[in-house]
């Protein structure tokens, strides 16, 4: 569903991206795992077109999108959660996940407030709660069930486990795992491999803008050289 190759991206002058490849089907939880400033979230945000794409190809559901305007990106059914969450912080959780709202999208699942309650059931307590008043890990599951009242077919999730107390990874976990049943496409990327290691199919490393390994996460975890080398702090 996700095509990504020989992917270039710049900031300014400086080359943070250099032919980085991947992809991600239908159905699959693929991590994007590195060390802190390795280009994860470039990655993400090239994907997304919020940074400009200076060479390669990004494919979506067979249809090429790296030319494309991030809204463009978004109605084709690509939802993206950014590390810093953005949400609406005097809006409540209810009109938050107003603002994300897109009708029903053909080969996706139809998310409702009820399902997302269902999914993130500390949402539901709290419907009336201005983002501003919730935890990190409240926000975290708030900017998530946002992306998904886009009905998307695919989503992108940076970092989405990043500061949170354990119990919260831990119910994040389940939800990528739901998000999964559901059949969407799930690129996520993170640092923390654990928590990668609970919810992804394969991964892929990524080390000073370039794609390091690419495998199942099995055979990852079983190379604990490979580990040391990219993922040890």
């Amino acid at each position: 569903m996700l095509s990504v190759k020989d992917l270039h991206a710049y900031y300014g002058r400086a080359h943070i991206l250099h032919g980085v490849s991947l992809e991600a089907s239908a159905g699959e939880v693929v991590a994007l795992l590195g060390r802190n400033g390795a280009g994860k979230s470039t990655v993400m945000k090239t994907v997304m077109g919020l940074v400009s794409a200076a060479k390669g190809e990004v494919t979506f559901d067979g249809k090429r999108i790296e030319r494309l305007q991030p809204y463009r990106i978004a109605r084709l059914g690509l939802g993206y959660v950014p590390e810093d969450r953005r949400i609406f912080t005097e809006l409540s959780v209810m009109e938050n996940l107003t603002v994300g709202q897109q009708p029903p999208r053909q080969g996706a699942p139809a998310w409702t407030e009820d399902k997302l309650f269902a999914l993130f059931p500390n949402l539901a307590n709290m419907r009336e709660r201005p983002g501003g008043r919730m935890s990190g890990g409240e926000q975290q599951m708030l900017t998530i069930a946002r992306t998904l009242m886009g009905n998307p077919r695919c989503v992108l999730l940076d970092e989405p486990s990043e500061g949170l107390a354990p119990i919260i990874v831990e119910q994040m976990a389940r939800s990528i795992h739901a998000l999964k049943g559901e059949g969407l496409c799930v690129l996520l990327s993170e640092q923390n491999l654990h928590f990668s290691q609970a919810v992804a199919d394969r991964a892929y490393i990524i080390e000073k803008g370039q794609i390091r390994f690419g495998g199942s996460m099995a055979e990852l975890t079983a190379d604990a050289s490979l580990r040391e080398q990219y993922l040890s702090v």
